[in-house]
Order: structure tokens, then sequence, then C-alpha cells
């Protein structure tokens, strides 16, 4: 894939998308302010690009100009306001981006009493996407089951091995040999990538049908 180029000043647009992570610049005209809501599984990174805003995060304010950022962790409620009368351009990145990415709230979503509302789907549009016309969507689910399946194989592979190499791991540091202590972590982290690549692969696809699947008005 050829290297690619992004500027803030032009690509007002998702950049990046995948289950991993979805990046973009956004720009906010004066006045704005944004919908609280929170991520189930997201973490948010937010970068001033230009402009200055008011950053809430679980009920604490920051002022952000260019050059600097904040953090919303997963689950963590927040909002953004303009300041000033120019607009604010940033960039942000939620990761990981699995459907349904956004959480919102009854009432202003900060009281305790607060609930959190249905799951709402979004089609690949609303993150500049393509949307894949040509694979059926019974297709899509199947794919989903089949990486489901391969989840399930890789984390019994993991349990079946990994008190074995764990055990053989803290031998070899035992006896001061590192060289079998090293070829021991190696071994548990291939069993650990193969879950974790699963995983990954399967939220891609989990996304692909999610995004079929979008709610109406969504």
């Amino acid at each position: 894939m050829a290297l690619s180029v992004f500027d803030y000043r032009v690509d007002v647009r998702n950049i990046f998308v995948s289950s991993a992570m979805r990046s973009r610049f956004l720009k906010f005209e004066a006045g704005t302010i944004s919908g609280r809501h929170s991520h189930d599984l997201g973490h948010e990174i937010f970068i001033v690009m230009s402009g200055r805003g008011e950053f809430e995060i679980d009920g604490e304010k920051a002022e952000l100009g260019p050059g600097q950022a904040c953090i919303a962790r997963r689950d963590q409620h927040h909002t953004v306001r303009v300041l000033g009368d120019e607009p604010m351009t940033i960039y942000l990145s939620v990761t990981p981006h699995i459907q349904p990415t956004h959480t919102m709230w009854t009432g202003d979503g900060w009281a305790d009493d607060s609930v959190k509302l249905p799951h709402r789907f979004v089609p690949n549009s609303a993150y500049d996407v393509e949307a894949d016309t040509s694979t059926p969507t019974l297709e899509l689910l199947k794919r989903c089951l089949a990486a489901s399946d391969e989840v399930t194989a890789a984390v019994l592979e993991c349990n079946a091995r990994q008190n074995e190499l764990v055990s053989g791991y803290i031998s070899a540091m035992e006896v001061g040999s590192k060289i079998s202590a090293i070829k021991a972590r190696d071994a548990i982290w291939d069993l650990a990538f193969r879950v974790l690549k699963s995983v990954d692969d399967w939220g891609e696809i989990w996304n692909s049908f999610a995004a079929r699947s979008a709610d109406e008005n969504s």
C-alpha cells in the first residue's frame, strides 16, 4: 500500500478506519458543543490542531489549545465545547473501533441515575468508508461465526499450553538459564499472538456486518 500523507487543513475526515483504530481530523465551528457520550471499549485521544476548546471528561474540565492533547478512557463520559469566535480543528483516534462505537445516555449523561440507551449501529458512510455491496449480509454473518470459532480455537490452544510454558519459564529463571526462559517467553507470545490476531480479524468482519445492519435514522 502506498504511503499516504494527510493535512488537517484539507483532510477533514476519517483518514484511517479499522477494528483496531479509527482516526480522523474533525472541525468544529465556533459555538459547537458535542453530545455527551462514552465508548464501551475505546480509548479516545484528542489533539488540538488549531483553535481552542474545553474538554470535559468524567466531570473534569480543561482548556486546550494547539499542540495539546487529552484522553477519554473507555467508559468515561466526555464532551467538547469550542471556545472563542474561531473554529477548532482536532485530530482524534478511538482504539479499538468496534461497532457500536458510541454509547449514549439518558439525561445529561452525568447523573447517577443516567441510563444507557439502546445500542446504535451506523453505516460505513458515517466513517467515510466505502460500503461493501457485493457480499450478501448472510455471508457476512457466516464469516462472523467462522471468525468466532477461530477465536475459540486459539483460546483453547493457548489454555492447553500456557501453564506448561509458564512453568518452564519460571524453572528456567530459577536455574539461571536465560536462553531457555527466552524460548519459553517467545512460545507464550506465539500463543497470545494467535488469540489477539483472531480477535482483531473477528472485529473487522463484525464491523462489516454491523454496518450492513445499521439502525434507521442513525
